[in-house]
């Protein structure tokens, strides 16, 4: 008879000669590995994990339902046909590139006539978003990660009930980890005060809507009537969250145009996964108005697409920067091909600045990033730590010509597993607009030195090296 260890000892072998076969399929080397050393090292524990975390499936009612919500979106692209300066406007080569690559990834085209304010200031924003709520006409429609239970939230559900209680339609669509505070708090008041309030991407053992419970839905999106959107990296939440000697620093976009439709396109989609609803288009689509001059195109991105969306465009736009790139992220995690484009282009002369901030709410995502500092620093890559407070900020700026804005940090879980949202800006004046608020950034952001990086002590480069190889998993 087979003894309990010997059984065991059995059993680890077969899980780690079985993993070898299911972990790597469609599964990039570096994150392959990853896992593999995880279960050789712990069997049970790293199998567990992995039927937790270590895929990003999800099911095929999902992928099935956007395409048949963006059929019947069709009319969106007619709605612009009498407006022949909104949709696809001549930029220049450098642009044209983007345009057609971030429309082919998510089939939502460049729109002119659009007006963008960017918004730095927590408060600010809220203010204003809460402006925008009280003069609704017809709808609100939000999507956040994280809506807290604190006064800030409580302001903003406030402001939700009220225009619920005067008939404007309010649907809150949050993320059921980020939000869980709020959901079990306050979302019962919304409800009776006729909010529709869901929440998206729960957690369970028994998941129908993701084979893994850590894939969240990261979007930041308001769109109020169809005529005014909001989208950046900002949540719903005090701008000490979670740290209060340590202020968050977000960048928000404030839209009018038709660019707000493809925002309202994205929340759709979400909702419409979440509630099996497909809105009445007549009714969360009114004819576009041009409000302005600035040309903007929305990219969605998730688990859903069958490629990394953002990550391809991020690193095509990269490589064709002429002069200077600016990137601004709380976390920086690069896979090869994204840290590769950042070294090559400054190693023929761009000047790319990374501004990260000094301390943020994740040291083991930090001790991982610092693991890749080094070897930027050596290629040319300028990297500064913001110390004015934690920059949440995502953005990139390209030259003159290109500003991206969004959820999604510069890491591998942004670019691979979360669901997200970004905004993208053509033209001189929008980068521009961009690049003064990275510059604010710079100015709290002292140098990073080779010279001195290289002098940390061994402590802290075996910690970097060691979190660097789970950079795929975090």
């Amino acid at each position: 008879m087979i003894s309990f260890t010997s059984a065991l000892y059995i059993t680890e072998w077969i899980v780690r000669v079985v993993a070898l076969f299911v972990v790597v399929r469609k599964r990039r080397p570096s994150a392959a590995l990853a896992w593999l050393v995880v279960i050789y090292f712990q069997p049970w524990i790293g199998i567990i994990l992995y039927l937790l975390i270590g895929r990003h499936r999800l099911p095929s009612r999902r992928t099935k339902q956007y395409a048949r919500l963006l059929e019947r979106l069709e009319h969106l692209k007619k709605q612009f046909e009498g407006h022949p300066h909104a949709a696809h406007p001549e930029l220049g080569p450098q642009c044209q590139e983007a345009i057609a690559l971030a429309e082919h990834f998510g089939s939502m085209p460049i729109l002119d006539g659009n007006s963008v304010t960017l918004i730095s200031d927590t408060n600010e924003v809220i203010n204003e978003l809460i402006s925008d709520i009280n003069t609704a006409k017809d709808h609100v429609h939000m999507l956040f990660f994280i809506f807290q239970n604190d006064d800030t939230g409580h302001r903003v559900a406030g402001a939700l009930k009220q225009a619920a209680q005067r008939g404007i339609k309010c649907r809150l669509l949050l993320d059921a980890v980020g939000s869980w505070r709020m959901l079990r708090f306050i979302s019962h008041d919304l409800r009776k005060a006729g909010v529709e309030v869901k929440d998206d991407l729960p957690v369970g053992f028994l998941r129908r809507r993701a084979s893994r419970i850590d894939l969240r839905n990261h979007r930041k999106i308001v769109i109020i009537d169809g005529k005014i959107g909001y989208t950046g990296s900002q949540n719903i939440v005090d701008d000490d969250y979670g740290h209060k000697d340590l202020i968050w620093r977000d960048l928000m976009a404030r839209l009018s145009g038709p660019v707000v439709q493809e925002l309202q396109t994205v929340f759709l989609e979400d909702w419409n996964f979440r509630t099996n609803k497909l809105l009445e288009e007549q009714d969360v689509f009114p004819p576009p108005v041009l409000s302005g001059n600035v040309h903007a195109q929305v990219l969605p991105s998730g688990p859903n697409f069958p490629v990394e969306n953002y990550q391809r465009l991020v690193v095509s736009v990269l490589y064709s920067a002429r002069e200077r790139v600016i990137i601004t992220t709380p976390y920086f995690i690069p896979d090869e091909p994204f840290l590769q484009a950042m070294q090559v282009v400054a190693q023929r002369g761009v000047e790319i600045n990374l501004i990260v901030p000094r301390k943020t709410d994740h040291p083991l995502v930090d001790m991982a990033g610092h693991a890749y500092f080094e070897e930027l620093l050596e290629a040319g890559v300028q990297i500064f730590a913001y110390e004015a407070g934690l920059l949440h900020a995502k953005t990139m700026s390209v030259d003159d010509s290109i500003a991206f804005i969004g959820s999604s940090n510069f890491d591998i879980r942004s670019f691979s597993l979360n669901f997200e949202v970004n905004l993208l800006l053509y033209g001189s004046e929008a980068a521009r607009g961009l690049r003064n608020r990275q510059m604010e950034y710079l100015r709290n952001s002292p140098g990073i030195e080779l010279s001195q990086w290289q002098k940390r002590s061994l402590v802290k480069r075996s910690l970097n090296d060691v979190a660097k190889l789970f950079s795929p998993l975090l």
